[in-house]
């Protein structure tokens, strides 16, 4: 009796066996569509390379394959059961799945903007240096005004220059010399800007031309040197490292600046001086410690932006100032 009831389980072990495996021949071999995506379930037999080759007509893509089904549920792709289900993504997902990711470029701060210092007086600094040879003088204005202003006819005349009509010039007059503090000797004349002139009509004794700026009061006897136009923006650059220099004199003759106001200091390009750099003005006491003068830490002041050089004086605009500067005060390197 016992033997008949061993072969009757035996035999219904064998007829589930082979019912289970009809059904998952019959389940699988088809992709099946579920809310969550389109699925295959596994059979007997299958391989990762074959269901490349059927679904995506290339066995070699298998690795994508089983890239996006590694986790859950074929952690290794050599082993796969019946009954697993895997996903089954278009070939454009796959392969959009597949393509490496790009890391973002790294953002490349653009470069600092340059700092400049508006200053829209610029035509009209002067400068100091032995005297420029003028190209003409004005001899007459129309009408014989008393004071010469824009718009006003004058009458020139050349002095080894041959005019043409359009031709612009800096109207000037020179002033005295300035002397250096230090050296006490002549550091140039003082070349004063007026205003500026256009040539409308040329002669052959003589030229006219229009007042086009008045800077300052013109005169009769005033110069001409071409005119050279002056971009506004001062490109700010660093100070020359170890800089000493003085003050000549105020652009105007004053005896105090403020601030707003040119001055002419003795030192220029030959002295490592270049157009937008910053100095200060200080002072610098000396006390008697020990027995002997000591100086004490240099006060700035007041500040300093070189708008002309020349050889050896450059024209400078006070920006800033906590008291009156005179002529001699001595600027030097800007403290970080």
């Amino acid at each position: 009796m016992s033997h008949r009831i061993i072969f009757f389980c035996i035999c219904i072990w064998v007829g589930l066996f082979c019912l289970n495996n009809a059904h998952a021949q019959e389940s699988g071999g088809e992709p099946v569509k579920l809310e969550s995506g389109l699925y295959y379930t596994i059979v007997k037999g299958d391989t990762l390379w074959d269901l490349s080759e059927h679904f995506y007509d290339s066995p070699w893509v298998w690795p994508n394959l089983w890239e996006q089904n590694k986790e859950v549920p074929i952690p290794n792709p050599h082993w796969i059961y019946p009954g697993q289900q895997v996903r089954v993504f278009s070939r454009e997902e796959l392969q959009r799945m597949a393509a490496p990711v790009k890391e973002p470029e790294p953002e490349v701060a653009p470069p600092p903007e340059p700092s400049f210092y508006f200053y829209a007086p610029i035509d009209r600094v002067g400068f100091v240096r032995e005297p420029v040879s003028p190209s003409g003088a004005i001899f007459k204005v129309k009408d014989d005004k008393g004071l010469i202003s824009q718009m006003d006819l004058v009458y020139v005349q050349p002095e080894d220059c041959n005019f043409k009509v359009g031709d612009r010039f800096t109207v000037f007059r020179t002033l005295e010399s300035l002397k250096d503090p230090d050296t006490r000797k002549s550091a140039g004349i003082q070349h004063y800007i007026v205003g500026l002139v256009e040539i409308s009509d040329v002669q052959p004794k003589f030229s006219v031309g229009r007042i086009l700026e008045s800077y300052r009061e013109i005169k009769r006897d005033d110069l001409l040197m071409p005119y050279e136009p002056r971009s506004p923006n001062v490109l700010l650059t660093k100070g020359k490292e170890g800089f000493e220099g003085k003050i000549l004199a105020a652009e105007e003759r004053q005896t105090v600046l403020g601030d707003h106001e040119t001055a002419f200091i003795n030192k220029g390009r030959n002295d490592g001086v270049e157009v937008g750099q910053l100095y200060s003005v200080y002072y610098q006491e000396t006390e008697r410690v020990g027995g002997e003068e000591v100086p004490l830490t240099p006060v700035n002041y007041g500040k300093i932006l070189v708008l002309l050089t020349e050889e050896n004086t450059a024209t400078a605009v006070v920006t800033y100032s906590e008291r009156s500067i005179e002529p001699g005060a001595t600027v030097h390197t800007l403290s970080p």
